[in-house]
């Protein structure tokens, strides 16, 4: 379990670690490729596998959209957890259209990677948490295929991420990327030297565990002075007794299967989901 805790922990470090604004753009993908749609429409929702590329590599996403509703809608990018852009990242996406919104599942580890072990979990992670210029790149390139969907409103977009996902979307704002919000479940907390909030144009929701062991108190503190000294709109949300991972049911499987501290929580599931929907609310009104 020691190897596994030190693995994940290094995940969350390099989330922080990287979390500066990159100094040059030379790495940046660039898009050359039109979307592609390839499979049928769930019975709920629209919902359909999209590709979309960059110079280097091409992204498996997974597009939703509610055929009963009508006119243009905020979207909202939706980004995995250290495992991968799997079923439960697109479960997400479709619930997220049953609301009435267009989200898109995005793919930061490209041509639809998934982990089965923590090993390999760690490793994609930190190929892409090691190059914020190709984190950026990728992320920016999802945005831009969701702001292209028919019944997306492209001036009013939001994203969410889970677990790495959360870690990830709070340094896109971070960094400056023109989202609305951002809305992080159970994720790192980045937590650079410096931060110019000037530069953070997205709101930020946080929804933590308390009980989290991969994220120490004392990092908490530093996250919300960094937010509070660079006067970021932020808030913090924690759920008492939640562990790691707790808006997944699958959650309890893997903690058991790997020996490592992650629980589903329904209780702090159900609360998150909702303080996103109200956070939503407002940032979109």
């Amino acid at each position: 379990m020691r190897n596994y805790l030190l693995l994940f922990s290094l995940t969350f470090c390099l989330l922080a670690c990287n979390s500066e604004t990159p100094s040059s753009e030379q790495s940046k993908e660039n898009e050359v490729e039109e979307n592609t749609e390839t499979t049928e429409p769930t019975k709920a929702t629209l919902g359909k596998e999209v590709s979309y590329q960059t110079d280097t590599t091409i992204m498996k996403g997974y597009i939703a959209s509610d055929p009963s509703k009508s006119g243009k809608r905020p979207g909202i990018l939706v980004v995995h957890e250290w495992w991968g852009h799997n079923d439960y990242a697109r479960k997400r996406a479709e619930m997220l259209a049953e609301l009435g919104y267009v989200a898109l599942a995005v793919d930061m580890y490209g041509d639809g990677k998934k982990a089965e072990h923590p090993d390999d979990a760690g490793k994609f992670a930190k190929m892409v948490m090691s190059n914020m210029d190709v984190a950026k790149a990728r992320f920016s390139q999802a945005m831009e295929t969701l702001r292209q969907h028919p019944d997306t409103d492209p001036e009013k977009i939001a994203a969410i991420g889970y677990c790495f996902g959360g870690g990830l979307v709070l340094n896109m704002a971070m960094q400056g990327v023109d989202v609305d919000g951002v809305v992080s479940f159970h994720g790192s907390l980045p937590t650079p030297a410096e931060l110019d909030g000037a530069q953070v144009k997205a709101k930020m929701l946080v929804c933590h565990g308390a009980a989290d062991q991969f994220i120490q108190a004392s990092t908490i503190d530093q996250f919300k002075k960094l937010m509070a000294d660079a006067k970021v709109d932020m808030q913090f949300e924690s759920y008492e007794g939640a562990v790691h991972s707790f808006t997944n049911p699958d959650a309890d499987e893997n903690g058991q299967k790997f020996g490592l501290p992650l629980a589903y929580d329904q209780k702090a599931d159900e609360a998150s989901w909702q303080e996103m929907q109200q956070f939503f609310g407002k940032i979109f009104q």
